[in-house]
């Protein structure tokens, strides 16, 4: 049995170019490898491509350019994203793939349960009692047959953790998860996110503009440094600019 490479992640020399209105966005990525079980955080404002290089990860959008794209969320060889074919992109997003949207996208007309049964729903699995021990855990037990109307947003996010993990996912990516609540339940969702990663060996990908929520928290940091070319272009290179192991600065992961 084929052993897989120490990687979720394998991006080398990536760039996504965006043009609108003649205007050009260039992001690039140098150098970017995200292994199994790691919090990490993108960081940055608005235009600086948190969202472009969360779509890359995602696998919805390709890249422009990449000498090395590849993931390996299972035991195997690594799939190299560049050659994929459409069909097996949408079996990768799929099966591994989970979201945490920064408003918990949740469907209005669905229970809290309909809701985080939806992951398993699409993968061809139902209801199991991990389910309701994983509802139980994340303290939403008690809201299963509730609207999400009839939520906080602090549980609107958590159901969405809770739909995010569901079908046992290899990556949950959370864009913005934080930004629709207060400063306190932003730290539970923070620290709910870092509990999956540890307790699942789950990877864990947030996307926040938030520097001081994720510092000292998560397993490495990465931000960008914008530079305006010109009048109409704009290119943004990710940095990692914090390593941190497991919350202590330094040591290895």
């Amino acid at each position: 049995m084929n052993s897989s490479p120490p990687f979720m992640y394998c991006l080398q020399h990536v760039s996504k170019r965006l043009e609108k209105a003649g205007a050009v966005f260039t992001l690039r990525i140098p150098d970017l490898t995200i292994r199994r079980g790691e919090l990490v955080a993108f960081v940055g404002e608005s235009g600086c491509g948190k969202s472009t290089l969360l779509d890359m990860l995602g696998l919805i959008s390709a890249a422009t350019s990449a000498a090395q794209f590849d993931v390996c969320f299972r035991e195997g060889d690594p799939d190299s994203i560049g050659s994929a074919s459409e069909s097996r992109l949408a079996e990768l997003r799929r099966r591994h793939l989970g979201y945490v949207l920064q408003s918990g996208g949740l469907l209005p007309f669905l229970s809290v349960g309909e809701n985080i049964l939806l992951s398993r729903r699409v993968n061809g699995n139902t209801d199991g009692p991990e389910v309701r021990n994983l509802a139980r855990s994340l303290g939403i037990e008690g809201q299963w047959r509730k609207k999400p109307a009839f939520l906080s947003g602090g549980q609107r996010q958590r159901v969405a953790i809770a739909r995010a993990l569901a079908h046992s996912p290899s990556v949950v990516l959370a864009d913005e998860p934080t930004g629709a609540v207060d400063k306190m339940t932003a730290r539970d969702i923070r620290d709910l996110l870092r509990e999956v990663a540890r307790t699942r060996n789950t990877t864990v990908i947030i996307v926040t503009h938030d520097e001081a929520l994720v510092s000292g928290i998560t397993d490495r940091v990465f931000s960008f440094n914008v530079e305006r070319l010109g009048p109409d272009s704009v290119e943004s290179t990710l940095l990692e600019t914090a390593w941190t192991a497991r919350g202590q600065t330094g040591g290895e992961v």
